[in-house]
């Protein structure tokens, strides 16, 4: 018999020990648990080395949240950032995408919340479902998205449709402004969002720091932003990747102003 291997990742202990032991109780799955999205990772990292992958991972929506700090929206990490961005479950689950780890993500949560189920699955979530459904409802969503299924229940259906059309819409826009910036432009802006100041990008790209003064003011201006955070931002929106810092420019600057 196939054995199907879930990993229950949240930090109120009485509950993934209770849900561990009644998912452990079926004959076909086998059950492990994590306190934190850190732990998480270093369980899916080790068990793809050892060739014993997980397949789905539940994992609490509000994970790290405590009574004097409510859970909030996240902003859904991007490639590359580390551990220090998974302030919950649905960051947890942006990371574990990010790393390619083989594992289906199941977010668990107590209530039903539009806005955050739509974040869930732009993160790579196949389902998200309610902490208190019955045990034979939780086991036939994990079977499904073994299945490549995805799961919502049916109340959040509408919502989440009208929050992924807004998102797509914003991006569609964003995409339009990044797109009317020149290739020097762009490239600044990619330094932007990897992180350079205005000294570091004209090291980069062998500007003057005066030229690369100006060509941020144009990027925030085609943008219509007014801070270097809302244009890196508006970056990430539309696809827009840090500059790999690890390979040297060899452009000059005349060659792409």
């Amino acid at each position: 018999m196939a054995r199907i291997r879930v990993l229950v990742v949240d930090d109120h202990r009485i509950f993934a020990e209770s849900l561990a032991a009644a998912l452990a109780a079926e004959p076909d799955v086998e059950v492990a648990a994590a306190g934190s999205g850190p732990a998480a990772l270093r369980a899916l990292e080790r068990a793809a080395a050892e060739s014993r992958r997980f397949d789905v991972m539940l994992v609490d929506a509000d994970l790290g949240a405590s009574a004097a700090q409510p859970p909030r929206a996240v902003q859904v990490p991007e490639q590359g950032e580390g551990e220090g961005g998974l302030v919950d479950g649905i960051a947890l689950v942006a990371g574990v995408r990010t790393g390619q780890l083989a594992v289906r993500s199941v977010v668990l949560a107590e209530r039903d919340d539009p806005s955050r189920a739509a974040l869930a699955l732009q993160a790579g979530a196949a389902g998200w479902v309610a902490k208190d459904c019955s045990l034979q409802r939780l086991l036939a969503v994990i079977r499904g998205v073994l299945r490549d299924e995805t799961h919502l229940p049916p109340a959040l259906l509408t919502g989440v449709l009208r929050e992924l059309t807004a998102a797509r819409k914003h991006r569609t826009e964003s995409e339009r402004l990044v797109q009317s910036l020149t290739p020097r432009e762009r490239e600044v802006l990619r330094c932007m969002v990897a992180g350079l100041g205005r000294k570091a990008v004209a090291e980069r790209l062998f500007l003057s720091p005066h030229t690369v003064r100006t060509h941020m003011q144009n990027v925030l201006g085609k943008l219509g932003v007014h801070s270097t955070l809302a244009a890196v931002a508006l970056a990430r929106r539309a696809g827009v990747g840090p500059a790999d810092l690890a390979r040297d420019v060899v452009e000059r600057g005349g060659q792409l102003a």
